[in-house]
């Protein structure tokens, strides 16, 4: 999951993306379903897909001050069942219970920004990814470090928590720097918002919502583009289905896609995330 945040290069550099709609349009656009799983069949305009998520991970899924069940998940299954024309049901467990309950048969996907990675493919068949959360430097405000190039960090401290894919990212690619590293994100920032580093390198979303809280006292801003290379940074978040499933998971993604297209997944990304991470 993308619950850790601890996560294109062409050798040193690296593309610009963000927190993207990194949907796959491989899904064609058309309506010739015939949806069956769960050994339920379902017509593209009827049924329901039972959804699973969990309620303590803002601003992706969690209960908001009237006690309901939001979030940016959350909003993206609906819109997704919108864009089908199918019934959703969004249900919350505990994290730890999502996926046994979705091998279980007690549900037909897991919405709740599960990466996609090599392990949990070998537990759940995933729909194409709909978001990808990059790396990012954040440096202060003042200092007058306007590249973030391996070559133009190579005399500079960068901070990271320790034992993330950051840290080896950096790792791999920064070795000239000194990387400096903290046991939590709360150290790295400190270091980087009183100076003891020039640097920081982490999770997009977690330091976008700091730079734009109280909390960094307007310390700081983000310099030069994402990183989302999936060797360190996973292939973004999908959709969960159970095992197999491949009639379900092409139906989600192509709902993906007809959100993309009729403008539904950037209001999202604008309700839900207060600056770019592009």
């Amino acid at each position: 999951m993308f619950r850790f945040l601890s996560s294109v290069i062409l050798a040193m550099s690296v593309a610009t993306v963000g927190l993207m709609p990194a949907i796959g349009y491989a899904a064609e656009d058309d309506d010739t379903f015939t949806s069956d799983w769960g050994g339920r069949e379902m017509e593209p305009r009827g049924g329901q897909i039972r959804f699973l998520t969990d309620s303590d991970y803002p601003p992706f899924n969690y209960y908001d001050e009237d006690g309901q069940l939001t979030g940016f998940n959350i909003d993206v299954a609906r819109a997704v069942c919108e864009a089908l024309g199918i019934v959703c049901s969004i249900e919350p467990r505990a994290w730890s219970e999502l996926l046994p309950r979705l091998e279980a048969g007690d549900a037909d996907a897991v919405i709740a920004s599960l990466a996609i990675t090599t392990k949990n493919r070998a537990k759940v068949q995933f729909t194409d990814p709909y978001y990808r959360i990059p790396a990012r430097f954040v440096v202060r405000s003042d200092t007058d470090i306007q590249d973030v190039s391996p070559r133009a960090l190579a005399t500079k401290r960068i901070a990271v928590v320790k034992g993330t894919s950051h840290e080896a990212y950096l790792r791999s690619f920064f070795s000239g720097s000194t990387i400096v590293t903290y046991e939590t994100e709360t150290g790295a920032r400190s270091a980087l918002r009183f100076g003891k580093v020039d640097a920081l390198f982490g999770d997009g979303v977690n330091m976008m919502f700091w730079l734009n809280g109280a909390s960094s006292r307007r310390c700081c801003a983000f310099r030069g583009g994402a990183y989302t290379e999936s060797r360190f940074f996973t292939e973004g978040v999908g959709i969960a289905v159970a095992k197999g499933n491949d009639e379900l998971a092409a139906m989600l993604s192509k709902g993906l896609v007809r959100i993309r297209k009729n403008g539904s997944f950037e209001e999202l990304l604008l309700r839900y995330f207060p600056m770019s991470l592009y």
